[in-house]
């Protein structure tokens, strides 16, 4: 991911879109520091919400009257958007499911559960969100495959010749972040995809792209991985929605991972069931019409902005965080590789991070503390949990110097 600077003269100034922040917090303006747990959500998406549900609102697919059509264009419609903002080959080959991590059980017990057996090696990170290892390790129990975890440096980076040494004959598959949530740490997984390929053409790559696409432009064709996925609520759309790319050939001899409504072509007791092809497959019962809609509408007001000018403004104000955050006494941080998002995670020699973000609370400060579903890599940093705040496209320089007069006021009253 490439992240062209901005200038200091550039205004980017796109607060006013969210409606939430000009709501105050405990009596005080908000520093909304809590992006990569979920975004709030801009006018268009929630315009996007209220208008179908006022205007034609229906279920889509099977109707065959006014309201039915128009929704299931509109629904279907997301499908190329959101191709297009990954770069996708395809909109056929785009899966709306609940969230990244419905994505990766879908992988684990359709294509995982079919092609993975008890010889077989799977290789993970040590930085990866609990999403990217629980439904590895309860199909690990089932089948019996090795699961392998690439380490991280004390950068908060991961080890490539570590990763080399991990590769062997037996593995067929690699799954990994793309932007760390809990360090902000980019992962060149150009890098890392080509190399498993090179080592043996057929090992599939999953990309978990939860916090990359928002953060900056993506491009599925040029990473060479095989699956992508990503939530819509970190990406300033909607809950409830999130999506699984899947390479077309791959796709085509996935097994449906769920049974129902809407994914099939026949039902029959006698002849029993056939099922449709692509991704409406692994689309079982009434979708979330309204979110998915809502997440093309988040997808469209990003795209008028530019995700390079996000990417930008963004890379701005981390770089500005980490110079005052580095004026505060006593912190230790986590994750300082020279590729970073907009994500700082940090401790404090004087307090417990969960003591320090109540303190913020009060100041009208939102940071996430704990582990941040990655409990493998905070036992990696010998850490229970982190202060982490991260930022958006709406974030300002405002916010930052309350989370600085936050902490110097935790400091004082808890040092």
């Amino acid at each position: 991911m490439k992240i062209t600077p901005i200038k200091q003269d550039d205004i980017f100034d796109y607060r006013a879109d969210f409606p939430i922040l000009s709501n105050t917090m405990n009596d005080k303006p908000m520093a909304y520091l809590d992006s990569a747990s979920s975004a709030q959500k801009p006018q268009a998406v929630l315009d996007s919400l209220k208008n179908l549900y006022e205007t034609h609102y229906a279920n889509i697919h099977r109707g065959l009257y006014q309201f039915s059509q128009e929704t299931t264009l509109a629904f279907e419609s997301v499908r190329s958007k959101v191709a297009d903002f990954i770069n996708a080959p395809g909109a056929e080959d785009v899966i709306f499911t609940r969230n990244s991590t419905e994505a990766i059980n879908l992988v684990a017990q359709s294509w995982g559960a079919t092609n993975l057996t008890a010889e077989d090696e799977i290789i993970l990170t040590e930085m990866e969100h609990h999403a990217n290892i629980v439904p590895w390790q309860m199909l690990s129990e089932e089948i019996g495959f090795k699961i392998k975890t690439i380490p991280v440096t004390d950068t908060g980076e991961l080890d490539f010749d570590a990763f080399l040494k991990l590769l062997t004959p037996n593995t067929k598959f690699l799954s990994m972040v793309h932007i760390s949530n809990a360090l902000g740490t980019i992962n060149p997984v150009e890098k890392f995809v080509t190399a498993a390929k090179d080592f043996y053409r057929e090992i599939k790559v999953l990309i978990d792209g939860s916090q990359s696409v928002v953060h900056g432009t993506v491009d599925v064709q040029s990473i060479g991985c095989d699956f992508f996925c990503f939530t819509g609520h970190k990406l300033y759309g909607p809950n409830g929605v999130g999506v699984l790319w899947v390479r077309r050939d791959i796709l085509a001899n996935m097994p449906p991972y769920q049974g129902g409504g809407d994914m099939i072509e026949t039902v029959s007791f006698i002849d029993g069931t056939t099922y449709k092809s692509g991704a409406a497959r692994f689309e079982a019962g009434t979708p979330a019409i309204a979110e998915v809609i809502a997440l093309g509408a988040a997808i469209d007001y990003l795209r008028t902005i530019g995700m390079d000018k996000i990417a930008a403004h963004e890379k701005r104000l981390l770089d500005i965080m980490m110079r005052d955050l580095s004026a505060v006494e006593g912190l230790t941080f986590y994750g300082t590789a020279q590729a970073k998002a907009g994500v700082v995670s940090f401790t404090a020699e004087w307090a417990h991070a969960s003591d320090i973000a109540m303190i913020l609370d009060q100041q009208g400060v939102a940071v996430r503390t704990g582990h941040h579903c990655c409990m493998p890599l905070m036992a990696r940093f010998g850490v229970d949990a982190t202060v982490r705040a991260s930022l958006g496209l709406y974030s300002n320089e405002a916010d930052i110097q309350a989370l600085v007069r936050g902490l110097k006021k935790a400091k004082e009253m808890l040092d």
